[in-house]
């Protein structure tokens, strides 16, 4: 029984992370080009967006933290990777890379691993 519990957190957990990041995603994609090309390249902590925090099940139990590397004057590289305790205490993460370019075109990678 307990193993099933695990297995339903689990789903239910990266299901919820899979949203989180698509929604900084697409919340991404409707900043301008000043404004993202000043985030820090240095890893930094962001907030989960209030619409998932407003839920006591997901309230303070992911991590979110963002990452930007610069590719070339008009290209950044963006991530966004969440953590979280699972029901049984393993830390678990999920990342979403995107391509964020001063004249258009990014789009965004899901890495399922780890």
């Amino acid at each position: 029984m307990q193993r099933g519990f695990a297995m339903i957190d689990s789903a239910r957990n990266l299901t919820t992370a899979g949203q989180i990041l698509s929604s900084q995603m697409e919340q991404l994609r409707m900043y301008d080009w000043t404004t993202v090309a000043a985030y820090p390249t240095a890893e930094t902590t962001v907030s989960v967006d209030p619409s998932f925090t407003a839920t006591p099940e997901v309230a303070d139990r992911y991590t979110l933290k963002r990452r930007v590397e610069v590719i070339s004057a008009d290209l950044l590289q963006i991530t966004f990777t969440l953590t979280w305790r699972n029901y049984d205490g393993r830390t678990l993460s999920r990342a979403m890379t995107t391509y964020y370019a001063h004249y258009g075109i990014h789009d965004f990678i899901y890495n399922h691993s780890s």
